[in-house]
């Protein structure tokens, strides 16, 4: 990249996930000569994404969040002694439901916590929430200052897998759960995009936040669709130094064809068949396909071929 860099004329280097987005802040000075990066710096992306600093973090500023332990070594911790309540062991660092497991039962909960910290030490336990609660998401673009200046906010009608995964259809919405993130994006000093994510309790109908993904998320072009192009504002942000808030349009939906209109795609949510389109209803704009664009498509082609390798992500698509 730095050769790159050198060679071609760029004004700003837009990182898609989060493993390239950690190695260019990290390396801030040996790229920006050459291009800006907009984002908050590697350390601070880093204890964002920590699901445990970020549970604490969150409660310290007002946000309310599941019940969450941090168990020591063996996986005791303050968990064994409520058997009652279904718990999510889950790993600090992940995304799109990777390495998350569901424990039902107390004489589960050792084998499956242990099982999760050998492959991504020292896991949090969270409470799981009672079913049939509105999933919510909320992305937001902070200026250099830290000082909001897009945001959009949108339900998540369908995931995959339904247990724990990335939204497949969303919708977005004119109305913000309250403490949805903004404040402690300012609190932490925020730079750039974010996203966070909600599920409502439905045994007291608040909110509650589950984590917060630094970077660029699944469904970013929903948001684009519904008129807040986080991308194009963040490269402006970047060369002009500040932008104006986005507009949005609320109730729009979308949706990837090939991931949510499958027979699998969030089978068991309430109301899943009222919000599965037919195969061939392009009303619904598309997250991937685009006739002008099919580069994404053909690239989401070949991302299958990871499927050999990779028993986490074959996992995921069994749900």
């Amino acid at each position: 990249m730095e050769r790159e860099l050198q060679t071609s004329r760029y004004d700003v280097v837009l990182p898609m996930e989060l493993a390239t987005q950690l190695l260019l802040t990290e390396h801030r000075r040996r790229v920006e000569p050459g291009a800006r990066i907009p984002f908050a710096d590697a350390d601070r992306t880093f204890r964002v994404h920590d699901k445990g600093f970020l549970t604490a973090f969150a409660q310290d500023h007002g946000i309310e969040c599941p019940a969450t332990f941090f168990p020591r070594a063996g996986g005791r911790g303050g968990v064994i002694g409520r058997p009652s309540v279904s718990v999510l062991v889950k790993p600090r660092h992940s995304s799109g439901g990777r390495g998350i497991r569901r424990v039902e039962r107390r004489g589960e909960f050792l084998e499956a916590y242990n099982t999760v910290h050998a492959r991504f030490p020292a896991p949090i336990v969270q409470e799981c929430l009672p079913p049939g609660g509105e999933a919510l998401g909320v992305a937001v673009l902070m200026n250099f200052t830290s000082e909001p200046r897009a945001s959009f906010a949108y339900r998540r009608l369908r995931e995959y897998p339904a247990t724990a995964g990335p939204a497949r259809s969303a919708r977005a919405s004119a109305t913000r759960p309250p403490g949805d993130g903004g404040a402690a994006a300012v609190a932490a000093r925020w730079v750039g995009v974010a996203m966070a994510e909600f599920k409502v309790d439905p045994r007291d109908g608040r909110p509650k936040l589950l984590e917060v993904n630094p970077r660029f998320w699944g469904s970013l072009h929903h948001a684009i669709v519904c008129g807040v192009d986080f991308p194009w504002l963040l490269c402006r942000m970047a060369v002009e130094g500040d932008v104006d808030p986005g507009g949005r349009l609320p109730g729009r939906r979308t949706e990837p064809l090939a991931a949510a209109r499958g027979p699998d795609a969030f089978p068991h949510a309430p109301g899943a068949v009222a919000h599965r389109p037919a195969l061939c209803d392009f009303s619904i704009p598309d997250d991937v396909l685009s006739a002008d664009d099919p580069w994404p498509t053909l690239g989401r082609m070949a991302s299958l071929v990871a499927l050999v390798r990779d028993p986490d992500l074959r996992a995921l698509v069994r749900g």
